[in-house]
């Protein structure tokens, strides 16, 4: 599993019969900052995943890749290699809170 936020999303007019009408998004995967240890940073990388959850733009969530990510009753059939499997509310280490999601 990775934490990543959500950068855009990714239409696609033609695929396989099973991904259509799937939400599919682009995310970048993040860590925690070593400078400090209080916040989570973007590694560079992007990956596209399915989205059976229904997050958005901006969000930060909980991805699996590889078999994991056809483990779930909405991803069991589709011909995947990530998606998303929650949306993080709050990310602590340690003693430190490096994300907490806001109120909006």
């Amino acid at each position: 599993m990775f934490l990543a936020r959500i950068t855009g999303s990714l239409i696609s007019s033609h695929k396989v019969q099973t991904l259509v009408g799937q939400k599919l998004l682009i995310v970048e995967p993040l860590r925690v900052d070593e400078a400090d240890g209080g916040a989570l940073k973007g590694t560079g990388r992007t990956f596209v995943v399915v989205d059976p959850v229904g997050a958005g733009e901006g969000e930060v969530v909980l991805c699996v890749q590889g078999s994991s990510a056809r483990y779930t009753p909405e991803t069991k059939t589709l011909p995947i290699d990530a998606a998303i499997i929650g949306i993080v509310d709050q990310v602590q280490v340690k003693a430190n809170t490096v994300f907490k999601k806001s109120d909006e």
